[in-house]
């Protein structure tokens, strides 16, 4: 790693509006982090806490090698699920043999990182339990939490985060003195002028503007909402408004905090003034958790009398700063609501009565959401489909949370859990979709239906790839007997298929390979490509294991027709590295190291970092034949990094591990352990992207010694930098250079950071003149 650290590491969100004053927090914050490995910003809902914290962190970064990340949970309400969201945020996924907490440890250990816990106080005593292990564990590790409360462990530091400065009560601002040293008057002017270009504090307005500070107690939540009514009125009408409600508030209950009541009063304000359809529309976004897309606001949130109104509505919140707008990865615009705006929705959505049939509705959409997912899988729109699942997790999560209620709901949550299997495969989150089918299936009512024998099918699957074969079993003889009690050909295949793969983790291979025979007679007919491509997956890998070279790269090559025809890439990827491994051992060993590339392309391009893990093995093995030792180490490095927090129970090929033993005691000899310890140490602490490009021959070694001069750029980011200034978008250039998207958009965020840009044209003209410069 580089030994300066690398601010382009971690998964920070960009802001959305300009950070303001906060200086002597931020210097305050920095100094308690470097001087205790655990720092707690406190106070009141609105006061900054998250904002600061990511202020602080984005400072600190070149501080941590291994980066910042943010592990956001406001949304989530499960405390077992404190650990699922801390790994979900470093992209790590579920081992095999070890507890999520444990494999957690291992991947931090020997990292130099910061995490920031993000809205803790609902969650204390788990967050505070991981935070402690965690620590203990791991030396290098720092962590940077908020929460309306401490944690209450030892070691903690707190730093209680005030108000913002603002002018006081007793004195008048002269013409000269003015008030841009006052940061709630410098919110409030470029919240002001984003509403109203133009907008300044002057000597004309700058009492009533500091008097409206100060009313709302500095507050920076607050001071944005008021602002924003600069739209449609007057800094004095504003005022005016407060003054009169202020009054009113502070003879309230006495043992609620003033400035909490002046927040809550100016929740009030901002809800008021609002036309009765958007108080409506404000209190029905409620029921989404995180962002969410427009049509699904249509469908969950729209009056039937009103329904051509939701964008005008939409909109509306949107300029009175009740919603956020943004873009996700895929580049569909998303809108989201502050968590104090949203609780206080809640509220309101529930005082109507209709709450709970929102939440069913909600429900339905997303369950709506995750069966077309399932059902275009095996298609060009996959990629697609994987980042759309990933960015509405806390939706889905919430909907199936809401099919727990109750017997007469978890049909639904049967439907979407089971629907979920190619996705949780794929993403390595075996654990998370055990949890979720085990607790809806308690809930149901029993009765055998194809939705239950599908759910338990995905069950025992999952359990036989997390390594809990007992469990496998057990759920592959239940799903056996609701299928005998059905009498469908199809149920019956379907758990025929999950008796192939338990048969598989056990190394029965015969019988497994018995098992997927008869499934495939059912699901040729059937007409289901995830059905279909699972079977003859798992008939490949029994087929070889059994010694059937021959089926298995028949099963191969299937795999490879239907997904290569549909622009598939997940199954795609394993085929092409089933192929390859049947070359190597042919001795076709060029042929094997194309195919094997081509399937790591594949599997880069939708975050398949258990295929890329092996794939990236055939390759370590064609650097050892090829006489380059040291890079095979280095790979070698990188692949444990991956299978680590992965596990590589997606496949049962013992012979592998046999062959790796072997490679690499080659690779030793050749080098001797001391270097190959160094390549394999640079390899572990790699990131994905970079050792994907490095065995894709896209990059050469990395420099570990040293940050990069300010015009280095990568071959990859050079490539990625020429597009950029032919004018493609990153899906274009994702497209063009067969990755994901948001590994297009990391690499011109790193040209950005590398060149000492800040904008896409700015990188357009650097490359006119890189290429004038050598002609």
């Amino acid at each position: 790693m580089r030994s300066g650290g690398k601010a382009d590491v971690g998964n920070l969100p960009h802001e959305l509006t300009s950070f303001v004053g906060r200086r002597r927090e931020v210097a305050e914050v920095r100094r308690l982090l470097s001087v205790s490995r655990l720092v707690t910003l406190t106070g009141i809902g609105g006061v900054g806490k998250t904002r600061l914290a990511l202020r602080v962190a984005a400072d600190s970064s070149r501080a941590f090698d291994d980066g910042v990340w943010s592990v956001g949970l406001g949304e989530l309400h499960d405390p077992d699920a404190v650990v699922d969201a801390v790994s979900s945020a470093l992209t790590l996924r579920e081992g095999q043999d070890a507890a999520p907490e444990s494999l957690l440890v291992e991947y931090l250990a020997a990292r130099k990182l910061l995490l920031v816990l993000d809205n803790c106080e609902h969650l204390v005593e788990p967050v505070a339990e991981l935070a402690g292990t965690l620590l203990r564990a791991c030396p290098e590790l720092r962590i940077l939490a908020t929460s309306r409360e401490p944690l209450g462990i030892g070691g903690e530091a707190t730093f209680r985060v005030p108000p913002l400065t603002m002018p006081e009560s007793d004195k008048r601002s002269g013409p000269a003195e003015g008030l841009g040293h006052y940061e709630a008057v410098d919110l409030f002017a470029e919240r002001a002028a984003t509403a109203v270009p133009g907008f300044a504090v002057t000597e004309n307005n700058q009492d009533v503007v500091a008097a409206i500070c100060r009313r709302l107690d500095g507050l920076p939540l607050a001071i944005e909402l008021a602002a924003v009514r600069v739209g449609v009125m007057s800094v004095e009408q504003i005022l005016h408004r407060l003054t009169d409600r202020y009054g009113l508030l502070t003879t309230g209950a006495r043992d609620v905090p003033a400035r909490q009541q002046t927040l809550q009063w100016c929740i009030d304000w901002s809800h008021e003034l609002c036309t009765p359809a958007e108080r409506a529309m404000w209190g029905r976004l409620a029921v989404f958790s995180g962002s969410f897309e427009l049509d699904a606001v249509e469908a969950i949130c729209a009056d039937p009398v009103a329904a051509d109104q939701v964008v005008d509505v939409v909109g509306s919140l949107i300029g009175k700063s009740i919603l956020i707008r943004e873009a996700d990865a895929a580049g569909a615009v998303r809108y989201r609501m502050l968590d104090t705006l949203r609780d206080y929705g809640t509220e309101r959505l529930q005082e109507t009565g209709e709450f709970g049939s929102l939440l069913r509705r909600h429900r339905d959409w997303y369950e709506h959401v995750v069966l077309r997912a399932e059902s275009d899988w095996i298609s060009s729109r996959q990629a697609a489909w994987i980042v759309r699942l990933d960015v509405e997790q806390p939706n889905i999560l919430a909907a199936l949370q809401f099919c727990l209620i109750g017997s007469s709901e978890a049909d639904a949550g049967i439907r979407m859990a089971a629907a979920l299997y190619p996705y949780w495969r794929v993403r390595g989150r075996l654990r998370e979709g055990m949890r979720w089918l085990a607790q809806l299936l308690a809930v149901q009512d029993g009765t055998p239906s194809m939705d239950r024998i599908k759910a338990v099918r995905v069950l025992g699957v999952l359990s036989g790839l997390h390594g809990d074969p007992e469990a496998s079993a057990l759920y592959v003889e239940r799903g056996g007997a609701l299928a005998a009690q059905l009498g469908d050909r199809v149920a019956e295949a379907l758990m025929a298929d999950a008796a192939g793969h338990h048969a598989l983790v056990a190394q029965d291979n015969a019988t497994a390979c018995r098992h997927f025979e008869s499934s495939l007679a059912v699901f040729r007919t059937d007409g289901n490509l995830l059905y279909l491509i699972s079977s003859l997956l798992g008939l490949a890998l029994a087929s070889d294991a059994d010694g059937n070279r021959t089926r298995s790269e028949v099963c191969w090559q299937e795999i490879l027709a239907l997904t290569e025809a549909r622009g598939e890439s997940v199954y795609r990827g394993w085929a092409l590295w089933g192929l390859g491994l049947g070359a190597w051992q042919r001795g076709e060993h060029s042929r094997a190291k194309d195919l094997v590339t081509q399937g790591l392309h594949r599997a880069r391009s939708v975050d398949d970092r258990v295929s890329a893990g092996v794939c990236m093995e055939v390759l370590s093995w064609v650097a050892v034949d090829g006489g380059a030792p040291r890079r095979a180490a280095r790979l070698m490095g990188a692949i444990a990094a991956l299978t680590r927090p992965v596990g590589s129970a997606s496949i049962n090929y013992p012979d592998v591990g046999v062959l790796h033993a072997r490679f690499e005691q080659r690779a030793r000899r050749a080098i001797g352990d001391r270097a190959f310890e160094t390549e394999f140490r640079d390899g572990l602490g790699t990131r994905f992207e970079e050792a994907a490009a490095y065995a894709l021959d896209e990059i050469g070694r990395p420099d570990t010694s040293a940050e990069p001069g300010p015009t280095t750029l990568s071959r990859r980011e050079q490539q990625v930098a020429e597009l950029v200034a032919d004018g493609l978008t990153n899906k274009a250039i994702a497209g063009k250079l067969v990755i994901s998207q948001r590994t297009a958009q990391g690499h011109v965020e790193h040209i950005l950071s590398k060149l000492g840009f800040t904008s896409r044209s700015q990188i357009a003209a650097w490359v006119v003149e890189q290429t004038q410069g050598q002609s």
